[in-house]
């Protein structure tokens, strides 16, 4: 393939920045238009960015459909879900295309005022994204740490509020520089590289507010609720050891029912679940009475488990005694023989036996309500370490995707001889693109209901 055009690319702070100057080479392509790659690396490209926008625009559509189209998903938490995943939708649709376009063009076609609001589009859209996820990080900690007031608060109203909140700090955040916060040139031309302004105190301003505040704020919202996590392990652990031992003592008498399973950490990752507060009175704030009356709900699960086991157990021994009955003249006299020698079975008899049967049903029933707690703790606890891996996972992508990005965004400007080339800038940019196209798959792959929708919506059967 021959080289048709070579020219000097030179941005308007090279000279500033002391880097080298950049022979840009121009490939001409079948449709007449040169390009900054190689026809096949261009077409590649295409293919692969393309693949990514479209995993990320059906991947976001499906969560937003889901929790308004099947009903276990309609719930209030969900809702941050469903802004997260706008946010996403809006940096593939809005965003993603002209990057794919630009960086196989090698230059900006579509004018300076087009330029602007793709800048300004993809730091709102990928602040959004972030704060958004922020939001679901600081949502999940309450519900944790105050269940009971917290599920009083989450209301509708009140998490469009912070949802709203979300977005308007977004646009605060990328608006400043179409007021005149930025360095672009008063005259534009397609020479000219449409990039995000490199003025270093909205570099700064920016950084803070879109990645690094969010940051911090997450990463200590996720060691509480890890370490709340860890602890309620414990907890659960020591009490499923405390239960078994107190039901084989008592030989079947019913105990203290263990302490009630709050809102678990794993519900709060999925967005399925939520306390059930419906039995909460206008003055439900006091934690003492919370317990109680949790602590009767729970024993009177436990009793309706026993009396079902007992209604199973009891049944074989109702018939035979009503055979027996029928078959063997009683009397309530005690036992002797008549006068034709034949012993009568008396009352005595039959209440040792009725002694001894109820005190095998008692163990029987001890096991089964220790069979019952055993499996309710081993299902909590199960959960409770999924939370624990996907609260690791949420921010593993997270930081993998974005932090690259913001060092290179913060560095450059304060760095004149760093001078990283353009594909490794596409690289860097296109990962934390790629956390868009993730989020729906990490916040929805653990959630059963959720796989459930996708399936639904997309017409697989189970």
């Amino acid at each position: 393939m021959t080289i048709t055009t070579v020219m000097m690319n030179i941005s308007l702070n090279s000279s500033d920045d002391g880097c080298p100057k950049v022979v840009q080479v121009w490939y001409p392509t079948v449709l007449g238009i040169d390009l900054a790659v190689p026809q096949w690396e261009a077409i590649a490209t295409a293919l692969v960015l393309s693949l990514i926008i479209l995993l990320t625009i059906i991947g976001n559509i499906l969560v937003i459909l889901s929790v308004f189209t099947y009903k276990p998903l309609r719930i209030v938490q969900n809702f941050f879900i469903v802004s997260l995943a706008v946010a996403d939708l809006t940096v593939a649709v809005l965003v993603l295309p002209f990057n794919v376009a630009y960086s196989i063009l090698g230059k900006w076609e579509f004018g300076i005022h087009l330029c602007k609001m793709w800048l300004t589009c993809d730091v709102l859209c990928c602040t959004s994204s972030i704060l958004n996820l922020c939001a679901i990080a600081l949502d999940r900690y309450w519900a944790i740490t105050d269940p009971i007031n917290y599920a009083q608060k989450r209301t509708v109203e009140r998490v469009l509020l912070l949802i709203a909140g979300v977005w308007v700090l977004s646009l605060i955040i990328s608006s400043p520089p179409l007021v005149g916060w930025n360095d672009w040139p008063e005259e534009f031309s397609s020479q000219y590289p449409c990039q995000l302004t490199s003025n270093r105190g909205y570099v700064i301003y920016s950084s803070l507010g879109s990645f690094f505040i969010p940051l911090v704020i997450m990463t200590i919202v996720y060691i509480e609720i890890y370490i709340a996590t860890r602890r309620r392990l414990r907890e659960r652990a020591r009490a499923s050891k405390i239960n078994a031992m107190a039901l084989r003592s008592t030989g079947g008498k019913e105990t203290a029912p263990p302490q009630p399973d709050q809102e678990s950490v794993s519900s709060e990752t999925n967005h399925n679940e939520h306390p059930n507060v419906s039995d909460c009175t206008s003055n439900a704030k006091s934690l003492e009475k919370r317990r109680k009356r949790e602590k009767k709900k729970l024993e009177k699960r436990v009793k309706e488990k026993a009396k079902k086991t007992d209604c199973l157990l009891e049944a074989p021994t109702a018939r035979e005694d009503s055979v027996t009955e029928n078959n063997q003249e009683v009397s309530s006299e005690s036992a002797k023989p008549n006068g034709d020698g034949v012993t009568i079975t008396t009352d005595n008899d039959k209440d040792k036996g009725r002694k001894g049967d109820t005190k095998k049903q008692s163990m029987r029933r001890a096991g089964g309500m220790y069979q019952f707690i055993e499996e309710k703790q081993k299902i909590s606890l199960s959960k409770e370490r999924r939370a624990a891996r996907t609260l690791g996972i949420i921010m593993g992508v997270f930081v993998v995707c974005w932090l690259p990005f913001f060092i290179m965004y913060v560095t450059l400007p304060f760095c004149r001889s760093c001078c990283p080339s353009d594909k490794l800038i596409n690289f860097i940019t296109w990962l934390g693109y790629i956390n868009s196209a993730l989020n729906p798959i990490i916040y929805t792959i653990f959630n059963l209901d959720y796989r459930r929708a996708f399936k639904k919506l997309l017409g697989i059967k189970t």
